[in-house]
């Protein structure tokens, strides 16, 4: 074993899973990069002078990798590929408790970067998130700095081409999440058109292995009829869950179907419904700890 510090390595644990997770969309990738972090550091002869710098870069360049070798496999999915959801429970210990609490993992922000291609999302992550320098950046991509630089401002334009609203009020959220609930479960149409904004978007992730919409729905509307169309479909057990803390968000653990929908409220009404419902993505998770923990 080299000169590693278990007890500095944790404290970047956060840290590390927001990069890799922003990049990848995917805890468990995230999870693995942050484990062959671990092993690299302790098989160091020195230690490094940043090691929140050299941690970041070693799982930036892992998590591209992950990215890039998955291309192909996104673009075979079956209708709108969403993130895998966070959902954090109560233990103190999850390093997810930590990584929740930033704005730029909730499902609706994670979602935008979808836009992005490989290199213009590790450059945004590390540049504007993290504020890692473009050199730096540019070791990670293996491109020239002024590469860098542009697939960062490309980013940044995609980006800011689509706001995210800024997470509201607890107290916001439940009252939406309450009448919403409230709504469907007298399948009111009223009501229901009332707690959703006139151009909310649903989007649906079944990843073909369940029946899911094949295409974001877009419209109070379109998304009251197919919501209700479902609730005729399924009953009122689509309903009954738990209310979870999603992305930092609150929204709803469904079992039948089984589902993760997070909801983004603006002003008191639903702007965002993303539902994960491919089981893949909603397995139970089982923390996965580096040999420093």
């Amino acid at each position: 074993m080299g000169p590693a510090d278990p007890a500095a390595f944790e404290v970047e644990r956060a840290h590390l899973l927001r990069v890799g997770y922003r990049i990848t969309g995917r805890l468990a990738d995230a999870e693995d990069a942050v484990q062959e972090a671990w092993l690299r550091y302790a098989a160091q002869d020195t230690a490094p002078d940043d090691l929140r710098a050299w941690l970041t870069t070693v799982v930036a360049r892992l998590c591209l990798d992950r990215l890039r070798s998955s291309a192909a496999r996104r673009e075979r999915y079956v209708g709108p590929w969403l993130p895998e959801p966070l959902l954090t429970g109560d233990d103190p210990d999850d390093p997810l408790h930590a990584v929740v609490l930033h704005e730029d993992v909730r499902m609706a922000a994670m979602v935008v970067l979808e836009r992005l291609s490989a290199p213009q999302r590790v450059a945004f992550v590390l540049h504007e998130a993290l504020a890692l320098p473009y050199a730096e950046i540019a070791a990670v991509l293996d491109c020239p700095e002024p590469t860098a630089r542009q697939h960062a401002a490309r980013a940044r334009r995609i980006v800011a081409a689509a706001p995210v609203p800024p997470r509201p009020r607890t107290e916001e959220q439940q009252a939406a999440l309450a009448a919403f609930a409230d709504a469907m479960a007298h399948a009111d149409v009223r009501a229901l058109l009332a707690v959703l904004h006139p151009d909310v978007v649903l989007v649906n992730d079944g990843g073909g292995e369940v029946a899911a919409a094949r295409r974001p729905v877009v419209g109070a509307e379109k998304v009251a009829r197919l919501l209700l169309g479902l609730l005729v479909r399924y009953g009122p057990g689509m309903l009954q869950g738990e209310v979870a803390l999603v992305n930092g968000d609150l929204g709803l653990v469904t079992h039948d179907p089984a589902a993760v929908t997070v909801l983004t409220v603006d002003d008191g009404r639903i702007v965002g419904l993303h539902s994960v419902l491919n089981p893949a993505k909603i397995a139970p998770r089982t923390p996965r700890r580096s040999p420093g923990r």
